[in-house]
């Protein structure tokens, strides 16, 4: 009780049930209230929309690289064809140099490419056991490579591997299918040797 200009005024402090919230009318003023609707939709979409976004990514990531790797293979391997690197004496390192001079510099070619190089009289003698493994039992990458690159008329075989490790950086994407989830790349050219020499 408190007097306002000289009067008394009683307040009433009892809550009956009908001024009490219901549950129905607190339920009816939440769904009304529009307020925050915008967070809650961008949190429902932000994580399929960021999967969705990191997979384009890492994908062509992984194409770009390997048509890279592809295309300075394929390049190499024309030193073979016409003979220019037999003739010049190329060894094992010299022509791996080429091929990294021709990979974009993203590439780390020089530690984690393995360049083979095999020739076969005919296409015939080239099964799965005549050809180097990349991957060694526990899944890293193979130190050992072939530099056999034949002579006139032969059919050669150049074959790259790359141990791409940007693959197990992408968040939400699995690429990897080597030891600490790297991802193996293989490019190879197969062609038969120029007539040279003769």
């Amino acid at each position: 009780m408190f007097s306002v200009a000289g009067r008394i005024v009683m307040i009433n402090t009892t809550v009956t049930e009908c001024e009490r919230p219901s549950a129905g009318g607190l339920l009816a003023r939440l769904r009304s209230d529009t307020r925050g609707v915008t967070a809650i939709e961008f949190a429902m979409v932000v994580g399929p929309f960021l999967t969705l976004l990191f997979g384009i990514i890492g994908v062509g990531l992984f194409f770009f690289t390997t048509f890279s790797l592809e295309n300075a293979v394929e390049q190499a391997a024309r030193l073979l064809r016409t003979g220019q690197a037999q003739e010049e004496g190329f060894t094992a390192a010299q022509f791996k140099t080429k091929v990294c001079e021709l990979v974009p510099s993203h590439i780390n070619c020089g530690e984690k490419v393995r360049v083979n190089v095999m020739s076969f009289q005919d296409a015939g003698d080239i099964g799965d056991d005549s050809l180097p493994n990349c991957l060694k039992g526990d899944k890293t990458l193979s130190d050992a490579t072939e530099y056999v690159p034949g002579g006139p008329s032969q059919i050669v075989v150049v074959w790259a591997c790359y141990e791409w490790e940007l693959s197990s950086k992408i968040p939400f994407l699995d690429l990897g299918n080597m030891a600490g989830g790297s991802r193996l790349i293989q490019a190879t050219s197969v062609l038969r040797s120029e007539p040279y020499g003769s």
